[in-house]
């Protein structure tokens, strides 16, 4: 067969793999506006319930604090008035916002099913052993991304929702250590060794997602920190669990 016949394979497996990716994202973007729609369409429930709770005195986090402050007989804790009010200068600024909180609603509510189609386009280009290994990646991502939207929304910052969708992306630390970890790139020692500096870099993180508050900054740092100990004990594991298998080997 001439040269000029031969199909080029490498070229046509990387244009099959880029429209593969494609249709991973536009599947992965459809469901974030499916999402979004439905979060626009309901926005008394989004707006009024959702963004609006922290205004109301009976919001949870609220209560929580009002029970604690029974418990430790300190009535300062306790959140019983709240001056809040809401200012709109110009006249589509109501209608932007109520675009831009539904948007960030379809990305927190979508990052599950979001991840699930990276992981799909991801997994098979693995090794056995490395799929073993990352077996659950989908729902550890998602659950840490959860408890972090979570904290974001009951603790840092209730009304403000790219901080909360942030939050939630910070919270992923341990699954981003165990998979450099497992690719050589991270250790627990190295860890341990650059703990100062990771200590900085969360509060400078801390100081850029939160309000221009210490109080707010130390609330979103606290957690961080608890993660990246965390990650380190992760990483160990790891390590451990492969010289183990070096010596059996």
């Amino acid at each position: 067969m001439p040269l000029d016949q031969i199909p080029d394979e490498k070229e046509m497996s990387f244009l099959d793999h880029l429209e593969e990716l494609r249709w991973h994202i536009i599947r992965s973007l459809i469901a974030v506006v499916v999402i979004a729609i439905v979060a626009f369409i309901g926005k008394d429930f989004v707006v009024g319930t959702l963004i609006l709770g922290p205004s109301r005195t009976d919001f949870w986090t609220y209560r929580m604090m009002c029970q604690l402050a029974d418990l430790i007989q300190s009535p300062a804790l306790c959140v019983d008035t709240l001056t809040f009010e809401l200012v709109s200068r110009k006249l589509s600024s109501q209608f932007m916002t109520h675009v831009s909180v539904s948007f960030v609603v379809g990305l927190i509510l979508g990052f599950p099913y979001l991840f699930w189609e990276i992981w799909r386009f991801i997994k098979p280009g693995l090794r056995p052993k490395e799929r073993k290994a990352s077996r659950g990646a989908t729902f550890s991502v998602s659950l840490l991304f959860m408890l972090g939207v979570s904290f974001g929304y009951f603790v840092i910052a209730p009304t403000v929702s790219l901080i909360v969708f942030g939050t939630g992306l910070l919270f992923q630390l341990p699954v981003i250590v165990y998979f450099l970890t497992k690719a050589g790139i991270v250790s627990s020692s190295l860890m341990k060794t650059y703990r100062k500096h990771a200590i900085i870099v969360i509060l400078i993180l801390g100081a850029i997602i939160t309000p221009p508050d210490p109080f707010s900054q130390i609330l979103i740092a606290l957690p961080l920190m608890l993660l990246y100990q965390l990650s380190i004990a992760i990483a160990k594991r790891i390590e451990k669990r492969e010289a183990k298998k070096l010596q059996t080997s």
